[in-house]
């Protein structure tokens, strides 16, 4: 049996680098003509041909990204591919695993869910890294990492010999069917995947081959309300499985009573209960986040002060969605690579609270495979009223496009510093990046 895998871009070299055990022969395509010289090396090294188109053979396995623009049928997707290789993984096999999926608040939940597993050593692979998380400290095995399902494979290789007793998996584009619980965050922007001719919330369904899925109300209800075996959250919908009352926003701490009502275990226990918590989440967007993570938790079965105290321990994600005292300044910070006009317009709503705050919004081009409406996100600029500077490449498109004379300083840093001189209290960064890429700068 011969194997092709389509996409070196997205995790294709480490899947053609494990296939070798399984198959005979294995080509592998760059689709996107994006393979360095180094990764070639390798390939060729380990007996792997590379084509540019598909081979002629009588027996040939393709293997591609379920986003990629094939216009032919195709055996196995990246994400179930993953599966496959990893089904005889004797360790995985006796580990509980959550896999993350979503629009948006994939890295928080992975964070929040580090927190309340404290008390097991898990494995934790996210945007940031792969980790070892322990009570005493988080050991980084690997940074700057895709969250493609093939990093799975490298984070379960790179944790091998140690002992770990939990999985958080960070996934794009749904989940690989390896994980007790699967968690689907939100649909906050449908985009197009295949060159157009299906969405992400298609793609993202692969969440759902979890043992039972918590998801987003709303998405639910939208996408996928023929799958069974789902736990659902909501801010609003009292019809959820696990939605918060008696919500009361602050910038460090929020506090909140969850009700529980009918939700599934993967034990077989069914939770009908309430209980309060508190957590960072200065604004709707986060307490999402904090529901997703709690859903998940609950639907693995885990001690309910154990949850309460994880998110206690919860501040923030450093360089994702955070915040910090400079002085008697408080910067807010949203920098993520996936940032979208509805994560925006959701931040701005959030600083309507604040004393006169300052925004600085901006970022970076080609981060990731979504798409960001320059157009929307003009539309709700001209429709805040707080004071804005806009940085970064996108920061200088938007200024072309916006009626309102919003000041434009390139680079961010000089941007912040010059928030920072002002009289303002509040400092809101908004900026579409890698946060490690930030630090490189």
């Amino acid at each position: 049996m011969e194997a092709l895998v389509v996409d070196l871009t997205h995790g294709g070299v480490t899947i053609a680098l494990a296939l070798k055990k399984n198959f005979k022969k294995v080509f592998a395509w760059d689709i996107y003509n994006s393979l360095d010289q180094k990764k070639k090396k390798i390939l060729k090294k380990k007996g792997i041909k590379l084509v540019n188109k598909i081979p002629k053979s009588d027996n040939l396995k393709i293997i591609a990204p379920i986003h990629c623009p094939l216009s032919l049928k195709i055996d196995y997707t990246h994400h179930e591919i993953v599966k496959l290789l990893l089904s005889e993984n004797e360790k995985l096999a006796k580990t509980p695993i959550i896999e993350i999926t979503g629009v948006k608040g994939k890295t928080s939940v992975a964070w929040m869910l580090k927190e309340i597993l404290k008390p097991k050593k898990t494995l934790i692979l996210s945007s940031l890294g792969i980790f070892l998380s322990t009570e005493k400290e988080d050991k980084t095995l690997k940074k700057n990492i895709s969250i493609t399902p093939a990093s799975i494979i490298e984070a379960v290789k790179l944790a091998n010999g140690l002992d770990y007793q939990a999985c958080v998996f960070e996934s794009s584009l749904g989940g690989t069917g390896l994980a007790e619980v699967g968690i689907l965050t939100n649909i906050v922007e449908d985009y197009s995947i295949q060159g157009g001719r299906e969405r992400a919330s298609m793609a993202k369904a692969q969440i759902f081959k979890s043992k039972i899925t918590c998801c987003e109300y709303t998405a639910y209800k939208k996408y996928y309300s023929s799958f069974k075996d789902v736990n659902t959250f909501s801010i609003k919908e009292d019809n959820a499985s696990l939605y918060p009352t008696d919500i009361d926003y602050g910038l460090e701490k929020t506090s909140l009573l969850l009700h529980v009502n009918g939700l599934k275990t993967v034990t077989g226990k069914i939770y009908n209960t309430e209980f309060p918590v508190e957590t960072f989440a200065p604004g709707p967007h986060y307490l999402l986040n904090v529901l997703a993570a709690v859903s998940g938790a609950l639907t693995l079965d885990i001690d309910i002060k154990g949850i309460q105290m994880g998110l206690r321990n919860f501040k923030g994600v450093k360089g994702r969605s955070s915040w910090r005292h400079v002085g008697e300044k408080i910067i807010i910070e949203e920098i993520n690579p996936g940032i979208n006009s509805e994560a925006i317009k959701y931040t701005l709503k959030m600083v309507e609270n604040f004393e006169d705050p300052f925004i600085i919004l901006g970022g970076d081009y080609g981060v990731t495979c979504e798409e960001i409406d320059e157009d929307k996100i003009t539309s709700i600029l001209e429709g805040f009223k707080g004071k804005v500077i806009l940085t970064g490449e996108l920061g200088k498109n938007i200024q072309k496009k916006t009626k309102k004379k919003i000041p434009y300083i390139k680079n961010r840093e000089k941007a912040l510093q010059y928030a920072l001189s002002t009289k303002n209290k509040y400092i809101i960064f908004i900026y579409r990046s890698e946060y490690s890429k930030l630090q490189e700068r």
